[in-house]
């Protein structure tokens, strides 16, 4: 069988192919497209050309992920009729993959022309993952938790330059950890009903008590203590002059509304995630703590389990693995994650075993064990051991499409 190896490096205007046969031989002048459907339609044209020229058998096609700009070359190529009958596979490439396998050649220029050259010579040299072929059942799914990852990524550099300017406001209350959750209901009302310490402080203490009552709906425990903690805190707070009080308070509201709207659209892509979800027969709902958003994170960037030899090779994948470092009779203690996979993977991994471990108590005795064992960074280093003992459960049950069964009532599962 013979195969055509075509090398894409695409740009937010056009895109660059490079022609290769089995021997590494350009089989046909390189090529600039437009990035738009009449330059995706002449790249295929020319396609066939070359294949009955050349009798090709076989078509691959190799871009990097480059953000959405690849995107509906990707799809476009992946399901044209036309290359269909050749059996044309489309792989997308992790950059360092294509950057890592340039390094093999010496002084190799660089321009987007070598680097389209470099992608056909490494879909050439084979070993290619099936991870990386596109798998477009996957991704309206897909779509929407990448989507939700970036929500909540907004919404943490939201709350953190929230907290920025709170420490200009009334620094004290975060330091003395007046209110269990800064951005609860009653923490808000004191930010946007007391202009500055002062007016706190000068508040008489049984005001402050039914205020946090009111506020708080009634749920404060010990109110009295409470109070008497925030009148100590506004005390002891730094105080602004007069003309940045305003600004930092107009501030603080706009960044409380913000935090409030991005969280209300969360809760819009969760029941559109968890309506997509329904598309897909799966058991990973069974595990406690895995509800439909955390399912369909995992489901979205893992496709199809059978890609994957293994669990080791998902926990590739996904980046949870740790790279040794040996040379001779050195051995070091400490072995860093890799970190080179699929960083939505890892992220939903991370987070789905924070959940798992407080309501499965395998996970929270394994998180714990590791916990102590661990010498710096305590949790990070726990829960990261821990999705990856989720990864070889996550597996077995995607495989076997069996209901999760806590330890003891099973044999096969993590």
């Amino acid at each position: 069988m013979t195969n055509l190896f075509i090398g894409i490096d695409v740009s937010m205007k056009d895109f660059k192919v490079q022609f290769m046969d089995d021997h590494g031989e350009t089989v046909s002048k390189r090529k600039r497209f437009l990035n738009d459907q009449p330059g995706m339609d002449s790249l295929v044209e020319l396609i066939m050309d070359i294949r009955q020229s050349k009798n090709t058998n076989r078509i691959v096609v190799g871009l990097e992920s480059t953000s959405v700009y690849s995107w509906h070359l990707q799809m476009g190529l992946a399901t044209d009729h036309r290359l269909s009958p050749y059996h044309c596979q489309v792989y997308s490439f992790n950059p360092k993959v294509v950057a890592n396998f340039k390094k093999a050649y010496v002084d190799l220029p660089k321009d987007d022309w070598t680097d389209a050259w470099v992608i056909a010579d490494r879909l050439r040299f084979g070993r290619l993952p099936e991870s990386c072929q596109v798998d477009f059942r996957y991704l309206p799914l897909q779509r929407l938790t990448r989507f939700r990852y970036h929500l909540m990524q907004t919404i943490t550099r939201e709350k953190n330059y929230f907290l920025t300017n709170l420490f200009l406001k009334f620094n004290t209350l975060q330091q003395n950890e007046v209110f269990s959750n800064l951005f609860g209901a009653t923490s808000e009302a004191v930010l946007n009903e007391f202009l500055s310490p002062d007016e706190v402080a000068a508040r008489p203490l049984d005001e402050l008590i039914d205020f946090l009552m009111e506020k708080g709906h009634q749920h404060f425990s010990n109110p009295k203590a409470t109070a008497e903690a925030l009148k100590n805190a506004a005390r002891n707070a730094h105080r602004l002059k007069g003309n940045l009080m305003e600004p930092v308070n107009l501030i603080l509201a706009t960044s409380l509304e913000t935090i409030r709207c991005l969280e209300k659209q969360v809760k819009t892509i969760d029941k559109a995630i968890a309506k997509e979800l329904d598309h897909f027969k799966h058991t990973l709902g069974s595990v406690p703590g895995l509800g439909p958003v955390m399912c369909a994170g995992l489901i979205a960037e893992i496709g199809d389990i059978y890609r994957f030899n293994n669990d080791s090779a998902l926990a590739k994948y996904a980046g949870l693995t740790w790279r040794g470092y040996q040379s001779g009779e050195f051995e070091a203690d400490e072995a860093p994650l890799t970190k080179t996979g699929n960083s939505y993977l890892r992220y939903y991994f991370v987070q789905a075993a924070n959940l798992v471990r407080q309501f499965e108590p395998e996970y929270r005795l394994f998180y714990n064990r590791k916990y102590r064992e661990s010498k710096t960074h305590h949790h990070r280093r726990a829960l990261v051991l821990t999705a990856r003992k989720l990864v070889r459960m996550v597996d077995a049950l995607l495989r076997s499409n069996q209901l999760y069964m806590p330890q003891g009532q099973r044999s096969d599962l993590a």
